[in-house]
């Protein structure tokens, strides 16, 4: 598995680092107009953007995306994108929806701000009402935040800050999955399972525990050959992880229901079944964090009820809003809410833009399109088309692997297929960086090349997606991947 210096990028296009090493240098001014020209310039000189290297643009230029339009981005110079990540795994129902910003608008000019400290507003209620009739179970609290990094942080916080209400006050440690990434504040890095973008940020806050992912294609050897045995082994040393730490130190299990960081990891069969079954046995609380999961992005409005498993805190993010609007949150078990709901017992914990008047409308707005347009009967109805298209690229000798759930699919990248053997980092660096984040890019695609695991290409369109994107999507990437399979 490689490790490289610069593990994460939050784009989908990353950029070109110089001279492209697969390829001859091409590097052109695109933005030949005056005004282009000085939105460039102003860029360079006083943006800093996120998880990039910046170097890389003092000679290219800093793609700008100024529309968008249903499935498709357009940037400064016209040219058209298939949005195949929804900008990042956030827009679910697609771009320019004006019902969604004319909801935002008209709570704007009633109600702009007012924090839930102490208060509520309508919008805030309507949507809590809303996300907990969605939610499976007694998932009937909603704690509001601004982004999935606040809302894996307000878990962790909710956990330690219980079992310290109820009297299990050495219940503080968390275990999550090898090589996920759970968010970026000090916190939720302790849970992120990435050590290239933990390393610049140490000590981080102690109890961050690793356990295996569902890596079906990467399995051990003993297991290689049974998903069902591998999900059940990888269950289980939850429970070993649990038993060497002591269960008395253990708060919470920390699991998206489809692993997005390594490229798509869907969970095996009756690994939720067993995971919640060990929670239960130690009294330590399970949190599917659905950050990206949730809100159509497999079929369901959360990742739990498609896999059939319970669990005590759901964190979200992304596509409640659709990118409308900012908004994250938890929803909470009404257990964990009862040893705050008597005498002065207070969660402290708050964010002054949680719950926003403006983006709780907005996510109102977004739910509606759902509902109107059954766009998870859409995803449920095409995922079989989506996966197939995919699987068309297996002809390819550069994929290994295609996999995923929903509308939520990784394409795992090998030098070897019959062996396979993954890139190397130097090949790793030039074939991602060096020409297919550039090369598919060019070719129309937003998408991710990514190796913060073993090299892969993700894709998550919007979820009003049809089975002609899944094709230039395909075609896309089927030229470009012949491409670079031809330069290695």
């Amino acid at each position: 598995m490689t490790v490289p210096s610069d593990p994460y990028r939050s784009q989908g296009h990353a950029p070109r680092t110089g001279p492209d090493p697969m390829g001859p240098e091409a590097v052109t001014d695109t933005a030949a107009s005056p005004a282009g020209q000085a939105l460039q310039e102003s860029a360079r000189r006083h943006m800093w953007l996120h998880f990039t290297r910046m170097s890389s643009y003092h000679n290219n230029d800093i793609p700008v995306i100024v529309r968008g339009e249903g499935q498709y981005v357009f940037d400064q110079n016209g040219k058209r994108y298939l949005d195949g990540l929804s900008g990042l795994f956030v827009s679910q129902i697609g771009h320019g929806r004006l019902e969604v910003a004319e909801a935002g608008a008209r709570q704007a000019a009633e109600l702009a701000y007012f924090p839930l400290w102490s208060y509520a507003h309508p919008r805030a209620v309507d949507l809590a009402e809303r996300l907990a009739n969605l939610a499976p179970g007694d998932l009937n609290r909603v704690f509001f935040t601004t982004s999935g990094s606040e809302a894996v942080e307000s878990a962790w916080k909710l956990a330690k800050q219980y079992f310290k209400t109820i009297g299990e006050p050495a219940r503080y440690k968390v275990l999550s999955r090898e090589i996920a990434y759970h968010g970026t504040s000090m916190g939720a890095l302790a849970i992120t399972g990435l050590p290239g973008i933990k390393e610049p940020f140490e000590p981080l806050p102690p109890g961050g525990v690793r356990v295996p992912n569902t890596n079906f294609y990467r399995a051990p050897g003993f297991v290689a050959d049974d998903e069902t045995a591998f999900g059940l082994w990888a269950a289980d040393e939850i429970e070993r992880a649990i038993l060497r730490e002591g269960p008395e130190s253990v708060a919470a299990v920390f699991l998206e229901p489809v692993q997005n960081s390594g490229g798509c990891f869907p969970p095996p069969p009756g690994y939720f079944a067993r995971v919640r079954e060990i929670c239960d046995r130690y009294g330590v609380l399970l949190v599917s964090d659905e950050v990206i999961c949730a809100f159509g992005r497999l079929g369901y409005y959360f990742g739990a009820q498609r896999y059939g498993y319970q669990p005590d805190i759901i964190t979200f993010a992304k596509g409640v809003t659709s990118g409308y609007a900012p908004l994250g949150g938890m929803l909470v078990r009404d257990k964990l809410m009862e040893p705050f709901s008597a005498g002065t017992a207070t969660f402290l914990h708050g964010v002054t833009f949680a719950g926003h008047p403006v983006s709780c409308a907005v996510a109102l707005a977004n739910l509606d399109v759902f509902e109107k347009e059954d766009l998870l009967g859409n995803v449920r109805a095409n995922e079989a088309t989506f996966r197939a298209t995919l699987e068309k690229l297996n002809d390819l000798p550069i994929v290994g692997d295609v996999r995923g759930d929903g509308y939520f699919y990784g394409i795992e990248l090998v030098k070897d297929k019959a062996t396979r053997e993954t890139f190397n980092d130097e090949e790793s660096e030039r074939l991602l960086r060096g020409f297919l984040s550039q090369a598919l890019f060019d070719a129309g695609l937003v998408c991710r090349a990514d190796d913060r695991g073993d090299p892969v290409i993700q894709l998550s369109p919007p979820l009003t997606c049809g089975p002609e994107h899944f094709t230039e999507i395909e075609q896309i990437l089927r030229s470009v991947l012949t491409q670079a399979w031809s330069q290695l």
